[in-house]
């Protein structure tokens, strides 16, 4: 996500950074580099310019130019910009306990939109909601068939018939919800592989009869622009609420992302950042602004950590920690929790310091992490609690079981080895302040 725009900003602010005092010269320099990295991640070319031109006039006045810091206070000026490019004021939605709502997903054919149905539904039934989807795709083969399974995989009802009358599918899923005291509704609709006007009038007639709530228009990042333009046209035709960007996790330069906001004056509500049916995040643009300038994401971090431990086992598993007392079981654990938030890269990516040190080409390999959970898996409970009994032989019988090498598992005990001591380290008072100062390196 943003992977080569952060990578070309960091050099530009890298340079800024490293000086004392900027030129006016210095800053028009680093805006056109800025200009730059913009237009070849695919932002709309009316916008780099307005963007350039507020930037530039911030950057150039006193609250830059005559600061201890001016370097910080540039990327300072262009995250502000960021956020307000991005901005979701105004746009808010809601689920409530005790009334249903509607929601219609539109999109092109091929943006990921019966998925994005699946992630959106399991997104509030996490949040105690109860949802339901509805197969109005009457047109693409299997797109029935293929929200039924994604509903199957999440524990999701999906109202479907046997009729290509998507009024009589919409009149029978909202009385289905009416009666099972639904909180959440959402209609799959018909794409195509270009807009057309037997399209756009079957969607509108389906708008009139069942009123929605919210309409969503479901964009593919990786389009660039030509889904900036596509949402210009659903737009028009239809006044969606926001958009929901898929595949975020592709090669997608991020135009869309940057674009979509100023030209259909709609924001980003979601976006869809891997395969997986969990892989839905709400788009912050203040967090979003943060990863694309490589300052990372904390707080989605966290957000992401909560959802996939537990609090109760959070603590026994710290307190574990400081005594020494980790074991490979533990370790187990804490492997699979890391598994639920994510795939490495984007965790990385996410902290502070270290996102922007990673190469933007850079592919981090998540079967790692199951090469790592076969080796434990392979253990007994003994050998897991005391991994110091594991000898020649044990190690090897370790490794036949779980179809990996001897050397991979000794590897796997060094590393946790190297592990236990270093939090024997920091759960020091010294150790303590050891780490804080390099988590201020990394900064």
């Amino acid at each position: 996500m943003f992977n080569n725009l952060t990578e070309k900003l960091d050099k530009v602010f890298r340079n800024i950074r490293g000086r004392g005092y900027l030129t006016e010269q210095n800053i028009k320099d680093a805006l056109r580099e800025i200009r730059m990295a913009l237009l070849e991640a695919d932002v709309n070319f009316k916008i780099v310019k307005n963007f350039i031109a507020e930037v530039e006039k911030r950057a150039l006045g006193v609250e830059v130019m005559k600061s201890l810091s001016p370097g910080q206070q540039v990327v300072k000026v262009v995250y502000e910009q960021l956020v307000a490019l991005m901005d979701t004021e105004g746009f808010e939605f809601k689920v409530y306990n005790n009334r249903l709502t509607k929601v219609m997903m539109v999109g092109l054919q091929g943006s990921g939109k019966t998925t994005a149905c699946a992630k959106l539904a399991l997104h509030y039934r996490k949040k105690g909601f109860s949802t339901m989807m509805v197969a109005c795709d009457v047109y693409r083969p299997a797109a029935v068939d293929q929200l039924q399974i994604l509903g199957k995989q999440i524990d999701i009802p999906v109202i479907a018939e046997d009729t290509k009358d998507v009024i009589k599918i919409a009149d029978s899923a909202l009385r289905a919800a009416q009666k099972d005291y639904r909180n959440l509704l959402i209609f799959d609709t018909a794409g195509r592989l270009h807009i057309d006007e037997m399209m756009m009038d079957e969607v509108a007639r389906l708008k009139a009869f069942i009123k929605p709530d919210y309409i969503f228009f479901v964009a593919d990042a990786m389009t660039g622009q030509d889904a900036v333009t596509v949402a210009r046209e659903f737009y028009d035709k239809l006044a969606f609420d926001a958009v929901i960007l898929t595949k975020m996790d592709g090669d997608a330069r991020g135009g869309a992302a940057l674009s979509i906001k100023a030209v259909t004056d709609k924001p980003v509500a979601f976006v869809g950042v891997g395969e997986k049916v969990s892989d839905l995040e709400p788009f912050y643009p203040d967090r979003m602004a943060s990863r694309i300038l490589g300052m990372g994401d904390v707080l989605s971090l966290i957000e992401k950590a909560e959802e996939a431990s537990d609090a109760a086992e959070a603590e026994k598993l710290a307190k574990k920690m400081l005594k020494n007392q980790f074991t490979l079981n533990d370790f187990l654990k804490q492997l699979q929790s890391i598994k639920k938030m994510g795939s490495l890269e984007s965790l990385i990516r996410m902290i502070p310091g270290l996102g922007r040190k990673l190469p933007a080409d850079m592919k981090i390999d998540d079967n790692a992490l199951k090469h790592v959970e076969a080796i434990i898996q392979s253990m007994t409970d003994k050998e897991r609690e005391k991994p110091e009994i594991l000898n020649g032989s044990r190690r090897l019988r370790i490794a036949k079981g779980c179809g990996r090498t001897v050397t991979e598992v000794n590897r796997l005990l060094r590393q946790f080895d190297d592990m236990k001591k270093m939090m024997k380290k920091f759960s020091t008072p010294q150790g303590m302040k050891d780490l804080e100062r390099f988590m201020n390196k990394t900064q």
